[in-house]
């Protein structure tokens, strides 16, 4: 936790949110639980602190889906398939004026299409596969340091090749995830106002048989 909040101050990234990310978690075809939190940490008792400013992600496949507030996640009834959200309203913007800077929030679950339906997203490269594809506007994202968590918690750090691809070293069974970050300077506008650097987080999570 230490070294993610250096790595943040360095980074220039407010601490909370470079700690924080955005990710859905689905068993088979049961409801999408949404979380905002540290993924490769335990879930404090009561959620995580900053869990109630997770307040309306935008779901994909469910946009009219009623979100239910349960303790540490948004929980939504979806179709089937692949759940993705974002969500570009969690940490008001922070920095000084004309240097202000802001987050946005992309999540998926699941692996079972392998196309892309978010601005910034791990597609898997057939469906069902441990090989993603890192895409930012459909082409891929080369270069790039992906964390991989595994189901006990454990931790990678991977990188995308020249296809920004990366291979998932699933080793047993259970929920894996992944997340990745993209730091696009230049002006953008967010529903709090215009910012001059927008940080995009993007995650996937899937569950191996």
């Amino acid at each position: 936790m230490k070294k993610m909040l250096f790595a943040a101050l360095l980074a220039g990234l407010s601490t909370t949110a470079q700690a924080h990310e955005v990710w859905i978690e689905r068993d088979g075809t049961g409801p999408a639980r949404i979380y905002l939190g540290e993924p490769a940490e335990a879930m404090p008792e009561g959620g995580d602190p900053e869990f109630a400013k997770l307040k309306a992600p935008k779901l994909l496949s469910a946009p009219a889906a009623r979100l239910e507030r349960k303790v540490g996640f948004l929980q939504a009834k979806v179709p089937a398939g692949d759940v993705r959200a974002w969500d570009d309203s969690v940490f008001a913007p922070w920095g000084a004026a004309g240097k202000k800077e802001a987050v946005v929030y992309y999540a998926r679950a699941g692996r079972s299409e392998a196309k892309a339906a978010l601005p910034f997203e791990f597609v898997p490269t057939t469906a069902g596969s441990d090989r993603f594809r890192l895409v930012r506007d459909g082409k891929p994202v080369a270069a790039t340091e992906v964390t991989f968590i595994a189901p006990d918690k454990a931790t990678q750090k991977l990188t995308t090749d020249a296809d920004g691809e990366v291979a998932a070293p699933v080793a047993a069974k259970g929920r894996y995830l992944m997340t990745a970050a993209l730091k696009d300077e230049g002006a953008h506008t967010t529903p709090a106002g215009p910012v001059a650097v927008l940080h995009r987080i993007t995650t996937i999570s899937f569950v191996a048989p």
